[in-house]
């Protein structure tokens, strides 16, 4: 065959570009994979395998014509059959029957495949990517460039040119491998170039274990464990490599390798931070652009523009003498701060054209952002994969500064507390900037720039006021404007509140408003003091509203979550939606709240204290704001119950739930049940956080009880647990022994969940003496299950059956079947644990016939069943079917967006993969549960995983690399004080050091 076949990057034939819509479905043929041939979405027949490994040939022909000698030489080799000739002539008259006229044809004694359409053959689509690829990373567009390379991989379908016998096809199979890993290896490089490389090492860690010999894949995965903060793991890996190729080639790791071994003894910083970091994978880098839009009609101000621009201009240019620059802005609330920070971060764009960040740091509320979580938002804005986004403050504060080094960003951090709370927030290198606005004077904020904003000047306050009202009417009641901005305190977000009203009013002059401002019941006495200052202006717009948008706006203030759904809107004000819908956009038209998105409303943190100060002021009704509030609590109890219902249908505990009195929503499919439970989970749990009536007390327990999903799944176990525990509290006030045992039996479900044994173990029991006392079945039965949990990860295993023999027939007498069904599949576990496999098989089959027998879409618990299953039947060597059986559970819990059960099912099929003598398998499923458990389920669960890494990597010959898992497995055992460790320690005297 033709040496051109040889080249690094396959060749294929030139292809023509498919006809027009009206023409039949165009041939395409697959190489990268088992030899196909089809029509449209029709599989056409190719024969024999020799006549498959004809076709072969000439596809990878590039179009040119093959002779009859050099198709027997690709079929056959040197000892081809007698009738070689006649067979090959055969098989090319069976493939011009099946493909279309003009495909295959005769040419001087020989064959060819000519005149195939674009896109016809997948290893030219995969050539192309491959080409674009080439090119967008050499213009730096290593997004682009990934996500085309994934394009390129992903046209594999398993081994290229599957089941083609002959020399030419086995030839042609290792080349096109040898690309695909070489594909695979540039990929990955960008991979860590953008700081994805938490994501990278699961995938590397599998490919190593397939490839144990490529030094490069080797390579990636030490930087890739070494970023990842696993430097001792990073090393083994560098030792079980010097070890292999020892034994297995004689030969010493290549430079590359030592020189990376090297930089990773030495700590070198340059290894500590990829090269261009970005966004999650296949996302092009990000320039932040998030400044808000600047007022058109902003006025006045024009010497402190001119001191920020030229304090800015100094920072971007670099002439800051090294440092970088931060100006902060003080002044009372409603001065105008914001408008004229972003006012002035717009006029400097130009200086910054690497972008802006914005952040509100809503300093002025009760709950200040906390700066880890807006270090956070800054790093995604900047590129940062999700995965390389570390935990604790100070790592991600010096990862902000590392991604920020060598750019020119401009950061505006609105509305701070404080110093402590910007600190972490400002840029460590020249070339940055920082604008800082805040009530109060940062006189320790280390060389900060200070400016002082006072009140509009009267000429800057009437220029104000009639850009917004219009000349025509200002010129003619000049006297009654001034008398206006005069009232208004000069303060701007007054006189803009004063003159959208006007504006939107054309009815009304400019001595009418300026009458009503006369009226000093009309302003609050403290327009001259402090931060009350700011009322007077809120005053002034809450004044004009009508009864109706008055209320509401009263209202919807009481709520503490960070925005609020129209729904729930409607529940407070006790409206139809559409109803309150005109009444909240009226008062987006008023600037009194805001929209945050179609359908959601908020205050600006001020007006939401104003609102409350109305509310206190100026409810008649006796008792209106404890009905509001339990409104909203009711709607947030009945929506979420018919969400619990439809993940857990035939659950005995819907019979036990306290009903409201104003209805919830009602859902299509469970998609949109867990979409809405998920998005308004701030809402909804500071619902139950602020409950404080004695009446309302039993409802907020129920609504933890009935969204325990958003505790469990582990993204807002947090605020569940603040939740919890201010229910807890409010109960004990109250001596409401039900409401108290419900809490503490959620605080200790999420506890557990979190890792937090002893604590939950505590709550469990506190929970089940209130219970008894209470007679609450649901506690009563809840919590010795719970108790036996907890018991069971805590090795107490005689214990563990005792609880979970009390849940079950409290379960029972209940008649609470998927309860029972739970029970069971906890006992099985107990009795997994305790070397009685067939037992522990047959529990969890009682409970999966439980769950399937009352099948009405259990989803979720059958997950539990079958995760319990799974276990079980891999205790009793049942691999196949427990590989089936935890596959089914893993695509449960991820439907669910159960994320704790989703990674500790990965670790569970680990397990099993090591149970069935499939180390590389394991050690792939282990890296995927560790990185799908970041930042949840605890150390226990992340100890467990790390053991059974540690056994996959020993069962790949990566020695060194397990020990590191085991030691620090170990670590955190024997800091929790559990079993486990006795076992890991076992593991580390048996093991070979590499």
């Amino acid at each position: 065959m033709d040496d051109r076949a040889e080249h690094d990057e396959p060749r294929v034939p030139q292809q023509r570009r498919s006809g027009s819509a009206g023409e039949p479905a165009a041939l395409r043929f697959d190489v990268l994979g088992p030899v196909r041939a089809r029509r449209g979405e029709e599989q056409l027949p190719t024969g024999s395998p020799q006549q498959r490994a004809l076709l072969a040939a000439l596809l990878l022909r590039e179009g040119r014509t093959a002779t009859a000698g050099e198709l027997i030489d690709a079929l056959w080799g040197e000892e081809p059959p007698s009738q070689a000739l006649a067979a090959v002539r055969t098989y090319a008259s069976r493939l011009r029957k099946a493909l279309d006229p003009g495909v295959l044809v005769t040419e001087s004694g020989g064959y060819a495949v000519r005149g195939l359409g674009e896109g016809a053959l997948d290893l030219a689509v995969a050539q192309e990517f491959a080409s674009e690829a080439d090119k967008a990373r050499a213009a730096g567009d290593l997004g682009r460039a990934r996500e085309t390379l994934n394009r390129a991989l992903a046209l594999w379908d398993g081994e290229a040119l599957a089941g083609v016998p002959g020399p030419y096809a086995e030839a042609q199979r290792v080349r096109l491998e040898e690309w695909r890993l070489g594909l695979l290896e540039s990929r990955l490089d960008m991979d860590l170039e953008q700081g994805c490389h938490a994501d990278a090492v699961s995938e590397l860690t599998a490919l190593t274990a397939a490839y144990p010999l490529r030094e490069r894949l080797r390579e990636l995965l030490m930087l890739a464990l070494y970023r990842s903060g696993r430097q001792a793991e990073a090393l083994a890996v560098y030792a079980d490599t010097r070890r292999l190729l020892a034994e297995e080639l004689g030969v010493d790791p290549r430079a590359g390798l030592r020189e990376l071994q090297r930089r990773i003894l030495q700590a070198d910083p340059e290894l500590a931070e990829p090269s261009a970091p970005a966004a999650e994978p296949a996302v092009v880098r990000v320039r932040p652009a998030q400044l808000p839009a600047t007022v058109p009609d902003f006025t006045g101000r024009a010497a402190f523009v001119a001191e920020l621009s030229e304090v800015l201009a100094a920072a971007g240019g670099g002439g800051s003498g090294g440092v970088m620059a931060v100006s902060a802005l003080a002044g009372i609330g409603g001065v105008g701060k914001t408008t004229l920070a972003v006012h002035v971060a717009h006029q400097a764009r130009p200086v910054f054209p690497d972008g802006q960040l914005y952040v509100d740091l809503q300093g002025a509320g009760a709950r200040a952002a906390e700066p880890e979580t807006v270090l956070g938002a800054f790093l995604r804005a900047l590129g940062a994969a999700e995965s390389a986004i570390p935990d604790s403050l100070e790592e991600r504060a010096a990862l902000y500064r590392s991604l920020l080094d060598g750019r020119r960003i401009l950061v505006l951090l609105d509305n701070a507390r404080d110093a402590a709370q910007v600190r972490p927030l400002l840029p460590g290198t020249e070339g940055c900037a920082a604008l800082v606005t805040s009530r109060v004077r940062m006189v320790d904020l280390a060389g900060a720039h200070l400016v002082d904003l006072d009140v509009m000047s009267p000429d800057e306050a009437l220029a104000l006021f009639t850009r917004i009202v219009g000349e025509e009417r200002v010129a003619s009641e000049r006297e009654a404007a001034l008398d206006v901005v005069a009232a208004c305190g000069f303060l701007p977000l007054a006189i803009r509140i004063a003159a959208s009203r006007l504006a939107s009013r054309r009815t009304w002059t400019v001595s009418v408003l300026a009458a009503k401002l006369a009226d000093e019941r009309r302003r609050l006495d403290e327009l001259q003091a402090g931060d009350l200052a700011v009322k007077a202006t809120f005053e002034l717009g809450y004044g004009a509203l009508d009864a109706a948008q008055a209320r509401a706006f009263r209202l919807l203030g009481l709520a503490d979550g960070p925005d609020v759904s129209l729904r729930a809107a409607a529940a407070v004000l006790d409206l139809p939606p559409e109803d309150a819908e005109d009444l909240l956009e009226s008062l987006v038209d008023t600037s009194l709240l805001e929209s945050a998105a179609p359908g959601r409303y908020r205050y600006h943190d001020l007006v939401r204290l104003y609102a409350r100060a109305c509310a206190e002021r100026d409810e008649q009704a006796a008792g209106e704001r404890e009905v509001a509030m339990s409104r909203l609590l009711d709607f947030y109890l009945a929506t979420a119950t018919g969400v619990y219902a439809i993940e857990r249908p035939g659950e005995r505990v819907l019979d036990h739930l306290s009903r409201g009195d104003y209805p919830g929503l009602a859902f299509a499919d469970r998609g949109q049940a867990l979409d809405w439970l998920f998005t308004e989970a701030s809402g909804l749990l500071a619902a139950v956080q602020q409950t404080g009536t004695a009446g309302a007390l039993r409802r907020a327990a129920d609504l933890l009880l009935a969204a325990v999903d958003l505790g469990e799944s582990g993204i807002s176990s947090r605020q569940y647990v603040l939740a919890a525990t201010a229910v807890v509290a409010a109960a004990q006030r109250a001596r409401d022994p039900y409401a108290e045992g419900r809490a503490r039996l959620m605080h200790s479900h999420i506890l557990g969940v979190s890792g937090q044994f002893t604590e939950s173990d505590r709550e469990a029991g506190a929970a089940l003496t209130l219970g008894l006392a209470a007679e609450d079945p649901v506690v009563c039965a809840q919590a010795p299950n719970q108790q036996g949990i907890i018991a069971l990860y805590n090795g107490r295993h005689e214990e563990a059956e005792q609880h979970l023999t009390k849940a079950l027939a409290a379960f029972r007498a209940d008649r609470n079947t998927p309860g029972e069904a739970s029970a069971l599949c906890n006992l099985s576990r107990v009795h997994l644990a305790t070397g009685r496999t067939e037992s522990a098989v047959s529990l969890a089959r009682q409970g999966v016939t439980i769950y399937e027998r009352d099948d009405t879409g259990m989803a979720l618990r059958l997950a539990n069943g079958k995760y319990a299953l799974g276990l079980a039947l891999t205790s009793a060597g049942e691999i196949t079917l427990a590989l089936r059986t935890l596959t089914d559970a893993l695509g449960m819990f991820q439907d669910a967006r159960q994320q704790l059960w989703h990674g500790m099912t990965l670790f569970r099929l680990a397990e099993l993969h090591l149970a069935d003598h499939g180390p590389a398998r394991a050690a792939a499923c282990a890296e995927q549960a560790l990185a799908v458990l970041h930042g949840i389920g605890g150390d226990w669960r992340r100890a467990n995983v790390l053991t059974a890494l540690g056994r996959g990597l020993h069962g790949v010959g990566q020695l060194d690399r397990a020990r590191v898992c085991w030691q620090e497995a170990l670590s955190v055992f024997e800091t929790l004080g559990s079993p486990e460790a006795a076992d890991v320690r076992t593991l580390l005297a048996s093991a070979p050091v590499g």
